[in-house]
């Protein structure tokens, strides 16, 4: 009785949508075939477009950038842009104190935390040098990690940092051997995810941050290191923050202190996106550069805040500028748009829900938890090759979806991918032309350029690391230059504490 009357609705409604009696009758028998043994309602189609049809459009606007004398043309764009923000932007392209990458000799134990878009970690390390007797050079002997929602996010100023220092203080209270007193601080290495300015040792002013996070509010250019020293005394916690990295700056650094020299680039790929890269400095405006240690170095160690470019070169579909249009701060990283974890979901979203309108998939039906703003994230897409029950757990459709629903989100979540991975390596082959102009002809730099990366896009989403190694070599092509891509494990905390040890290594020099 139930299969008559479903028989007969979903005929009467299909013949409402101008089908003749016997589409009707085969639609229903084809979509309820496909969700046996539960009935599924046949697609109500807004539109005529079918998936193929919209799937080739959407491929079309997303895969635009991938062709390679596209992304050759984008990578120089972007070396442009560069070129212009090592000159004169302060707010990118922002050169550290690290002149020197690590030997690999450093050694100690540190307090390392590590602040991400979407966690924090605090952490023992134990650096034993390179080439050390009896196990690998640098250990992890204890780590916590704590999750950064959208409520964390949301605390204003000082709010987030006393947040923080109650976890550091969580952490430390159950290590015995962490003692401390206001005469004698624990020694903390951070890893910051967003932008710092660092205009003398020891001052690292707080820059905006982005990501929906509001902890600058009323703090901007104050001091990094004070806040958190402040905010960790309402604890009892006395430390010395001697040294603050940003997290791509702290990938190259435990890179380097794991590789040969031959560790140019440090790549973040997660919730954000950003590189550290290890430049000459004469690719860095004077005014630009601290007096000192600078001086005499050759190289060093740039804050590229790589999100922040790409305004007036990057592509734009229209699910892009519906994006940009409801952004709070639609300019401030137009790359990041395109390219990082926090962002890749939004665009699938969009994109499904015009999907859904324009093909009738999914039942025609967006349901009520993709109808919001950022409720499809990256983590999810990234499951749906081996787990789609995961989506559909999270994301219940009124019917069923099937294998063909879901190859469509599919195929939307690896167009995004590799629209992605295009232009990260249009950036990167940006920043080593650079790097390459810039090098004395005494000095050239490797053939093979190592490119050290972290993060939960680049290691986990399907496929990306392949296509952004094969749109590197694309772009190399018939060139000396190779590049390597090479994971950089807990390279946040690890590269905090490096960072600490080089500190160290240099005060006793001094």
């Amino acid at each position: 009785m139930a299969f008559l009357r479903d028989l007969l609705l979903a005929v009467i409604k299909s013949l409402f949508r101008g089908r003749s009696f016997l589409q009707a009758l085969l639609a229903f028998w084809t979509t309820s075939t496909e969700s046996s043994p539960t009935l599924r309602e046949p697609p109500s189609k807004d539109g005529s477009t079918s998936i193929s049809d919209f799937l080739a459009k959407a491929e079309s606007l997303l895969l635009d950038p991938t062709q390679p004398d596209k992304r050759r043309a984008l990578s120089q764009k972007l070396k442009l842009e560069f070129r212009e923000g090592l000159l004169s932007n302060p707010a990118c392209m922002l050169p550290s104190y690290h002149t020197e990458l690590p030997t690999g000799d450093e050694s100690g134990q540190y307090l390392a935390v590590d602040v991400g878009g979407s966690t924090l970690r605090v952490a023992l390390v134990d650096l034993k040098g390179r080439g050390s007797s009896g196990g690998p050079e640098s250990v992890i002997v204890s780590i916590d990690t704590f999750n950064i929602d959208n409520d964390i996010r949301a605390l204003k100023g000082r709010a987030f940092f006393d947040w923080m220092a109650e976890k550091i203080y969580q952490t430390v209270a159950k290590d015995s051997r962490q003692g401390h007193c206001a005469d004698d601080p624990l020694l903390l290495g951070l890893s910051w995810s967003f932008p710092i300015e660092q205009p003398a040792p020891q001052t690292y002013l707080l820059r905006p941050m982005g990501k929906s996070f509001h902890a600058a509010d009323g703090l901007l250019n104050q001091n990094l290191s004070s806040i958190l020293k402040t905010s960790c005394l309402h604890h009892n916690l006395h430390v010395s923050l001697s040294a603050i990295v940003n997290d791509s700056s702290a990938t190259l650094l435990s890179a380097a202190y794991s590789h040969p020299s031959t560790t140019t680039f440090g790549l973040i790929l997660g919730t954000g996106v950003n590189i550290a890269a290890y430049l000459p400095v004469t690719t860095i405006s004077p005014s630009k550069l601290p007096p000192r240690p600078h001086t005499l170095a050759t190289h060093v160690v740039v804050n590229t805040e790589l999100g922040m470019f790409g305004g007036p070169s990057l592509p734009s579909t229209k699910w892009d500028k519906t994006l940009k249009a409801s952004h709070p701060r639609p300019d401030f990283q137009p790359l990041e748009h395109l390219v990082s974890g926090f962002y890749l979901g939004e665009v699938a979203r969009l994109i499904l829900v015009d999907a859904i309108h324009e093909t009738g998939a999914f039942g025609g039906v967006v349901p009520d938890s993709l109808a919001r703003e950022y409720t499809l994230d990256a983590k999810t897409l990234s499951l749906l090759e081996s787990d789609p029950l995961h989506f559909q757990t999270l994301h219940p459709f009124p019917y069923p979806p099937s294998q063909t629903d879901l190859s469509l989100l599919t195929s939307i979540a690896s167009l995004i991918t590799q629209r992605s991975a295009s232009i990260l390596a249009a950036s990167l082959h940006a920043l080593h032309e650079i790097n390459l102009e810039a090098s004395s002809p005494q000095k050239q730099p490797q053939k093979t350029t190592t490119i050290a990366y972290t993060g939960s896009v680049i290691e986990h989403y399907p496929h990306y690391l392949s296509h952004l190694q094969s749109y590197l070599d694309q772009l190399t092509l018939n060139t000396p230059t190779t590049f390597k891509l090479v994971p950089a494990k807990q390279s946040s905390v690890l590269g905090a504490a490096v960072a600490l040890a080089c500190l160290d290594k240099q005060s006793t020099r001094s």
